[in-house]
């Protein structure tokens, strides 16, 4: 992939989700391969951006207190490593497996990114520590980031009792309090001016092909805000791709790295990495998204028939959007420029 000129290069990428097989296959392999044959392309960022589908821990029980079916954890012996080998700058928390075992191991998670130096948004040990923006410089970019899901009210950090939990927000663009809580976050992200701000929102369900127009309207909202890149993930399936008012909305980036059973038709196990070139004051010149395919419980780059149909799925679910994609090798590229 050639490179802009004077630029910074930033990647984004959907649920990296750690556990299960794919933290069972790790003790048994070194950290990065969980990487595949994306590994030289992660590296080579300026910055990389994830959602974190899971908590690092080995203690805690299994969430009971409400109906959960699915519990996702690993190991941060290895899990550490594997994020810090891939140059990861920041991931979020706010997603509805970061409780999955518990108070203890939402802690252990938090602890394990304090100590490895890897800023995390969207969770915490506090109301304050889950809503508070995080702040990166990558490539000489001073970046803020917020994070908050609507999934799993039940994980929300509670103010009153000081329990640990996520940044929760019921996503409604007609709520006047959910605009404010949103809106509080983001003035506090928007302090000191940073090049860039990136909402992080794990919202909607699973397997939904399209956002809702109401999550469009709340997008568009988060932009006149002052959002310059939002980074859309839970569906589990990549969504399409909307240039608006010159900020960039990735509506779902789909799966990353799990070892989730694939929809045949939907094909969850397909996905890209989305990276943007931006210069060095900050402006936008263009997106390049590189598509990916999940195997052996590590992501690696698609094969030609896997690239040719993530490309042409990528086209209809952002036809809708107006967004004009040109063929970039086995990608796709968006001019903002």
């Amino acid at each position: 992939m050639s490179r802009v000129a004077d630029s910074v290069r930033i990647g984004f990428a959907g649920d990296v989700m750690f556990g299960r097989l794919v933290n069972e296959t790790q003790q048994r392999r070194p950290p990065d391969a969980v990487w595949g044959s994306m590994r030289e392309q992660l590296v080579g960022l300026d910055g990389l951006f994830v959602n974190l589908e899971c908590c690092l821990s080995t203690r805690g029980r299994k969430w009971d207190r409400t109906y959960h079916p699915f519990h996702f954890r690993a190991d941060p012996a290895w899990a550490i490593p594997a994020l810090r080998d891939a140059d990861v700058s920041w991931v979020t928390l706010a997603n509805n497996h970061v409780l999955d075992y518990g108070d203890v191991a939402l802690e252990d998670t938090v602890s394990a990114l304090d100590s490895a130096a890897i800023p995390f948004s969207g969770a915490g040990r506090t109301e304050t520590e889950a809503w508070d923006p995080a702040r990166v410089v990558v490539g000489g970019l001073d970046v803020a980031l917020v994070a908050f899901t609507d999934n799993m009210p039940e994980f929300a950090v509670d103010a009153d009792t000081e329990s640990p939990g996520t940044a929760y927000v019921g996503i409604d663009p007609d709520d006047e309090a959910c605009l404010e809580r949103v809106g509080r976050a983001l003035e506090r992200a928007g302090e000191d001016d940073p090049d860039l701000l990136v909402a992080s929102l794990h919202w909607g369900p699973n397997m939904r092909e399209y956002p809702p127009p109401s999550f469009r309207r709340f997008a568009h909202w988060l932009v006149d805000a002052g959002v310059d890149i939002l980074h859309g993930h839970s569906a589990h399936v990549f969504q399409g791709v909307e240039v608006y008012n010159g900020a960039v909305i990735l509506y779902d980036t789909g799966d990353f790295v799990d070892d989730y059973v694939v929809h045949d038709g939907l094909r969850n196990d397909r996905s890209f990495l989305f990276v943007f070139e931006v210069d060095t004051d900050g402006r936008l010149l263009e997106l390049r998204l590189v598509p990916t395919e999940i195997a052996d419980f590590a992501v690696h780059r698609a094969f030609p028939s896997v690239a040719s149909w993530s490309r042409e799925t990528m086209r209809a679910r952002s036809a809708s959007f107006g967004t004009a994609f040109e063929t970039d090798g086995d990608g796709l590229r968006v001019s903002l420029g």
